[in-house]
């Protein structure tokens, strides 16, 4: 420990991401190695197929995360704008729009969507954290209302403002934390941004396990038969010990850092039920489940927990717990 309180920040982070990929290297293999094991069970290809999936885009993001780190502000920006440009063109194919709603839509893929990603990069955190609740929202509904189309005016443009709320300035707080500087723990975001990952990714697994596991007692069964309070609160334990556990890696002592973590799981577990929800509603059962026909690719399933628990964490570090 006192080897790596000597290293400097870059060190530090370096020795981390050489971590995460080492442990990718290792949950690769072992899934190379599964692969090659002969399943008759149906089912179990399906879940084997699933195992890969989720490898490749774990692959994927710690790529991205990696280059996002070493391009600087500019690069972590422009990352996850990307990112957030695929995500909200996920969500807006697979919701009912019409004609009259393309000025909104315009509005929000090539000036919010942009300009969010500007006010991070150059760090104005107090504006960032206003211009899309605030300026965007009303921003929206003017569009459409000059489109001259009133037919369920409030539902288009409730859909067009929830997909940027989620998609754009949810996510938007991944690159914010990756900027989010302390006395003393000046160029360590990138440490915040594994942190949040970590305790997100601990509660969901848990949470799915003990849902499967335990005697089933949904708290909303037309939305999904597997979530309970029971489970959630195991999620949410674990997600404070993955945080305390962790709590070196940020600017707070074990506590405080079990806090932030909960806090964070719990917000990720939540967030991935109301994105069910939606799906319900929508009429799939994932946000990918139709390439052919929308161009989607299912990441918005992948970085749902993350639009919920990122706002929530961000703000939470700065204001209350360091």
């Amino acid at each position: 420990m006192e080897a790596l309180r000597s290293l400097d920040a870059s060190g530090q982070v370096a020795l981390l991401f050489v971590g995460l990929f080492g442990l990718l290297v290792v949950l690769g293999s072992a899934v190379a190695l599964l692969a090659l094991r002969a399943v008759a069970d149906d089912a179990a290809r399906e879940r084997r197929r699933a195992l890969q999936r989720d490898v490749r885009a774990l692959w994927l993001g710690a790529v991205v995360f990696w280059l996002a780190w070493i391009a600087g502000p500019v690069g972590a920006t422009l990352a996850f704008g990307i990112f957030s440009f695929l995500a909200l063109r996920e969500f807006i194919t697979l919701v009912h729009t019409r004609r009259a709603d393309h000025r909104g839509l315009i509005l929000a893929f090539f000036f919010i969507l942009p300009l969010q990603y500007v006010i991070v990069g150059l760090r104005r955190f107090d504006l960032f954290s206003v211009f899309v609740p605030v300026y965007a929202f009303l921003a929206i509904p003017v569009a459409s209302a000059l489109a001259g189309d009133p037919g369920r005016f409030l539902e288009r443009n409730a859909k067009i403002q929830w997909g940027i709320m989620v998609c754009v300035f949810g996510l938007s707080h991944a690159p914010a934390l990756l900027l989010l500087e302390f006395t003393g723990y000046e160029n360590r975001g990138a440490f915040l941004v594994f942190f949040l990952v970590a305790v997100v990714a601990a509660a969901q697994l848990v949470q799915e396990t003990a849902a499967r596991h335990l005697r089933r007692r949904p708290v909303a069964r037309r939305i999904d038969r597997s979530f309970s309070l029971r489970a959630f609160g195991l999620g949410v334990a674990a997600a404070a010990i993955a945080g305390a556990a962790l709590f070196w890696i940020t600017p707070v002592d074990p506590l405080r850092a079990a806090v932030m973590a909960a806090v964070a799981g719990g917000c990720g577990m939540l967030g991935e039920l109301v994105m069910r929800a939606l799906k319900k509603d929508a009429g799939v059962r994932w946000w990918g489940n139709r390439p052919s026909v929308t161009g989607a690719v299912g990441l918005l399933d992948r970085v749902a927990p993350l639009c919920f628990a990122a706002p929530v964490f961000f703000h939470s570090v700065r204001w209350y717990f360091v």
